[in-house]
C-alpha cells in the first residue's frame, strides 16, 4: 500500500499530554498508522524575521513522521492573518463585506504555499499519496506540480465553497481556480459546495464533465462529496461516567430549570449575535419560560488579533448584558456568556446534561459540534438539537429542528417546541440521528476519500496515456 502524506495548515504534534484529541485529528492519525506516512504542517511557532526557519522539526511516533515548521512574522501576517483569514474565510462564508484584500497579502499567501511545497519535496517518495486539507493550501498542488511532482494529490475543503457571485469577486479568483484544478480529487462537505466550485470553473474556462470526472485548464480531476463525521462511541464514552465536583454543583444549582447550550469558537460565521436576539425573542414571545430556563453560550476567543473578531466579542458582551438586565431577576440570570475554553471531555459531559443544543451558524461547512451534541446524549432521555439549515450537518441530521438563523422568531418558536417536546419524540429523533452518525462516522469519511483517491491514476500515468493518444493520432 502506498504511503500517505497529509498536509494541513496546523498539525497536532504529540507532546505527551493527555488532552483529548478532536475527531479529525484521530481520523488522520488512524489513517497514517494504517499506511505509515508523514503529517506535514505549521507547528504554530512564529519566528523573528531573519531567524532560521527553513529547518523542519521531525518527530517519529507509531510509524508516523510529524514534520513541522515555524513561520516568520511577515509570512504569518500575510499568509495566515491577512489572506487566509481576512480574505478567504469571510468570502467562503458569504461575508464579502468583511473581505480586506491586499495584493501584498495574496503574494505572501502564494509565496508561503510555494515555500511549503519546496520544503516538502525532499520528504516525498514516488508512490506517496498526498492528502491536502483546507483553504490555507488551495494552490499547494499547483506548486508541487511546478516542482515535477506527479503523485496522486487530493484536497478536502472543510469550509463551504461560495457561489460564483461571491467567489468571482475575489481579485485572484482565476488563479485560485486554475491552481485547484491541479488536484486529482477535490472533496467537499456538501453537494451545493461541489456544484458551486464547478460553476465557478465553467464560467472561467471550458469544463468537460462525465459523471464526477472533469477536465479543465488541461487537467483531469474528480470531485465528490464527503461529509465529515465524528467518533460516536468515543463521544459517548466521554459524556458518560461520574461528573467532576463542579458539574455536580452546577447540576444541583440548575434544579428543574431546562438548560440550552451552545458552544463554538468566537466567529462571525456562527451567528452568535443573531442567536442572542432569537433567545430574547423566546423570552418575549413565550414568557411562560422566564425563570425556568438558562442559556449558556461558550465562545472561546479565536484569531483575537483580527479586528472583526474583536468587534464581535464586544457586541456579544454588550448584548448579553442588555438581555440579562432586561429579563433577569435577583434569583435568575437568563443568559451566561462564557468567553473561555473548556476541555473537550468536560464539554461532552455538559452536552449530556443539557436539554437543548443550539447550533445556528449563518454558514458552516459541516459543524461537528451538532453531531457531538447528539452523540453525547442519554439514549433514554436525550436532548433536542436546534440546527441551522445553513450548516452542512443539516443535510444529514434531518431529525433535528431545522431553522433559518436569520429568522429570530422561527428560532424562538423552535426553542419553545424543543422545551416542550415529549420524551417519546425526543427519543425517536435521537435514534434517527444516531443511525446517521454511526453510518457516516469519521472512519467512513477517511476510508471513502482515500479509496477514491487511490483509485485515480497518478498524473504520470495520465501524461503517458495522453502522449500515446497524440502519437497514435499523428500516425493515423
Amino acid at each position: 500500500m502506498s504511503r500517505l502524506v497529509v498536509v494541513s495548515n496546523r498539525i497536532a504534534v504529540p507532546d505527551g499530554s493527555k488532552v483529548s484529541a478532536g475527531g479529525l485529528t484521530v481520523g488522520i492519525v488512524d489513517a497514517l498508522k494504517t499506511t505509515g506516512g508523514v503529517w506535514y504542517g505549521w507547528n504554530g511557532n512564529i519566528n523573528e524575521i531573519g531567524e532560521d526557519d527553513d529547518e523542519l522539526s521531525m518527530l517519529e511516533q507509531d510509524g508516523i513522521t510529524y514534520a513541522s515548521f515555524g513561520l516568520n512574522q511577515n509570512d504569518y501576517d500575510l499568509y495566515y492573518l491577512q489572506f487566509s483569514n481576512a480574505v478567504l474565510w469571510p468570502a467562503f462564508h458569504y461575508r464579502l463585506d468583511l473581505v480586506n484584500f491586499q495584493r501584498e497579502a495574496w503574494e505572501g499567501y502564494s509565496r508561503v504555499n510555494k515555500l511549503l511545497a519546496q520544503r516538502l519535496l525532499p520528504l516525498l517518495k514516488p508512490d506517496d499519496v498526498l492528502w491536502i486539507h483546507d483553504y490555507h493550501l488551495l494552490p499547494f498542488a499547483a506548486e508541487l506540480r511546478e516542482l515535477g511532482v506527479t503523485n496522486r494529490i487530493g484536497f478536502f475543503l472543510h469550509i463551504p465553497f461560495p457561489t460564483p457571485e461571491i467567489f468571482n469577486a475575489l481579485p485572484p479568483h482565476a488563479e485560485l481556480l486554475e491552481m485547484m484544478c491541479d488536484y486529482d480529487l477535490l472533496g467537499f462537505q456538501t453537494e451545493s459546495d461541489r456544484i458551486a466550485f464547478l460553476e465557478c470553473v465553467s464560467l472561467l474556462t471550458s469544463l468537460q464533465t462525465e459523471g464526477k470526472q472533469h477536465r479543465a485548464f488541461g487537467n483531469r480531476f474528480a470531485t465528490e462529496v464527503y461529509p465529515i463525521g465524528i467518533e460516536p462511541d468515543s463521544i459517548k464514552e466521554m459524556a458518560e461516567g461520574p461528573l467532576p465536583p463542579k458539574m455536580v454543583a452546577m447540576k444541583r444549582d440548575l434544579g428543574d430549570a431546562q438548560n440550552i447550550i451552545a458552544c463554538e469558537r468566537l466567529d462571525y460565521s456562527k451567528g452568535l449575535p443573531e442567536r442572542f436576539l432569537a433567545y430574547e425573542a423566546l423570552l418575549e414571545n413565550f414568557p411562560q419560560h422566564r425563570g425556568k430556563i438558562r442559556y449558556s453560550q461558550i465562545a472561546p476567543t479565536s484569531r483575537g488579533d483580527v479586528q472583526a473578531y474583536q468587534d464581535i466579542r464586544h457586541q456579544l458582551e454588550t448584548e448579553a448584558g442588555r438581555i440579562n438586565g432586561k429579563y433577569g431577576t435577583l434569583g435568575w440570570t437568563p443568559l451566561y456568556y462564557l468567553n473561555q475554553h473548556f476541555d473537550r471531555r468536560l464539554l461532552m459531559k455538559i452536552f449530556r446534561l443539557t436539554d437543548i443544543g443550539l447550533v445556528t451558524p449563518l454558514r458552516d461547512g459541516m459543524n461537528l459540534v451538532a453531531k457531538e451534541y447528539v452523540a453525547a446524549q442519554d439514549p433514554d432521555d436525550p436532548g433536542v438539537l436546534v440546527l441551522s439549515r445553513f450548516a452542512g450537518a443539516a443535510n444529514e441530521l434531518t431529525s433535528a429542528l431545522i431553522v433559518n438563523p436569520y429568522d429570530r422568531d422561527e428560532v424562538a418558536a423552535a426553542l419553545d417546541r424543543a422545551l416542550t417536546m415529549s420524551r417519546t419524540e425526543r427519543i425517536s429523533r435521537y435514534n434517527d440521528m444516531m443511525a446517521v452518525l454511526r453510518q457516516n462516522d469519521i472512519a467512513h469519511w477517511r476510508k471513502t476519500y482515500l479509496q477514491d483517491l487511490q483509485a485515480l491514476k497518478p498524473r504520470s500515468e495520465q501524461e503517458n496515456e495522453e502522449k500515446k493518444v497524440v502519437s497514435f493520432t499523428r500516425l493515423a
